[in-house]
């Protein structure tokens, strides 16, 4: 008869959350995660423009390069962050899966420099892997996003959007 309805998990200790907001690194992550998008969204517009009119090469391919240094940066400071926050550079609990998924798109962004520096594809398959990473980024980016919202969510005091609603 009636189940037990099993409550997640918070997010956050009360310590790790204490640790999250005193750290800079925080900071840092939420200035370059911006910046990082905005690199994103111009690249992938110079790189489909690229494979649609099959002009501009030279500007897709150097924005993918600084799409993937930003990523780059964003993931050294993000291990950073993660280790002052719950006491290991990757694969903490809370960002778990967060963290199994950008393997794969530093993966594929490392696999796009080393096959320019390689010639070991043409330039139309160097901007269709540019897109496999693009597009292994954009779920990224939403997994982080949604952990976010439920961070907030979970700080946010009890019925507090409820309230938001009747003033």
């Amino acid at each position: 008869m009636g189940r037990a309805i099993r409550q997640a998990s918070p997010l956050y200790t009360p310590e790790q959350r204490r640790r999250r907001d005193a750290t800079r690194w925080t900071l840092v992550q939420g200035l370059l995660a911006p910046v990082q998008f905005l690199v994103f969204a111009a690249s992938l517009l110079l790189v489909v423009r690229y494979l649609v009119v099959g002009r501009g090469y030279e500007a897709a391919t150097v924005s993918i390069v600084v799409k993937t240094l930003t990523l780059y940066t964003i993931m050294v400071t993000g291990a950073i962050w993660e280790k002052v926050v719950f006491g290991r550079y990757l694969f903490a609990k809370a960002f778990f899966w967060e963290d199994v998924f950008s393997m794969l798109v530093l993966a594929l962004h490392t696999a796009y420099l080393g096959a320019l520096a390689t010639d070991a594809l043409s330039p139309r398959g160097l901007m269709w892997l540019a897109l496999a990473a693009y597009a292994s980024y954009a779920i990224n980016a939403t997994q982080f996003v949604l952990k976010l919202r439920a961070a907030r969510l979970e700080a946010a005091p009890p019925n507090a959007e409820l309230a938001g609603a009747f003033e």
